[in-house]
């Protein structure tokens, strides 16, 4: 049933969709080629001058574009975009790139380790940075304590104003850190109880007096 007011004129009338609108609203191929025969337009297909030719038929076709680009898209399903978008990697991550750069290299996967190359390559700052890490990583694992001030000196020529920083600390008591990098004993044991002791006052406070507390410092594994 056709509403009043919306009667086409009579050659648009009758049997074909040649020039006319098809069954779903749309406008056939025939209006946006380029001489009629459902002649495409070329280079992007379906969007360029579309809008274009439908403003010059006029009436409310240009408010049907969507409709009208669906309807395109079924008649010629194998076209594409002459150009489509490149696909690149997301850049990982500050948080990311340090947790690679302190992890043993033998445990990143093999991803990991081409993405840290790529950071590295375009960054030698960093790079550089990541090899004084490793290599002081290498002195308490291996006991090499004796390799430190080698390290500090190279510390110093290089520019990083934030090993700088490192370097004049380790520098205040050098004679322990060689200890702490080179002996077999630190201080694991006495830290560990002195946290399970801040952790036992923190648990104790403002809900019991001293004495109980002192049992369960003496007495709580």
């Amino acid at each position: 049933m056709r509403r009043p007011g919306r009667e086409r004129p009579a050659e648009q009338r009758g049997g074909g969709r040649q020039g006319g609108e098809d069954e779903e609203g749309g406008v056939a191929v025939d209006e946006f080629g380029e001489g009629g025969s459902g002649q495409v337009l070329p280079g992007r297909p379906l969007e360029r001058g579309l809008h274009q030719r439908l403003e010059a038929l006029g009436g409310d076709r240009p408010a049907r574009l969507p409709g009208q680009l669906r309807h395109c898209q079924r008649l010629h399903p194998g076209e594409q975009r002459a150009s489509p978008r490149p696909v690149t990697a997301q850049t990982p991550a500050p948080r990311v790139v340090a947790k690679w750069i302190l992890s043993r290299p033998e445990s990143l996967t093999e991803t990991e380790q081409l993405r840290l190359k790529a950071v590295l390559a375009n960054c030698p700052e960093l790079d550089a940075l990541t090899g004084y890490v490793r290599s002081f990583a290498q002195m308490p694992t291996e006991r090499q304590g004796e390799r430190l001030p080698q390290w500090l000196h190279a510390v110093r020529q290089d520019d990083l104003p934030s090993l700088h920083t490192l370097a004049v600390g380790i520098d205040r008591d050098r004679d322990a850190v060689i200890a702490g990098l080179t002996l077999p004993w630190n201080s694991g044991v006495v830290e560990g109880q002195v946290n399970r002791i801040k952790m036992l006052k923190r648990q104790m406070f403002g809900r019991a007096g001293f004495q109980l507390l002192r049992k369960r410092v003496l007495l709580a594994p």
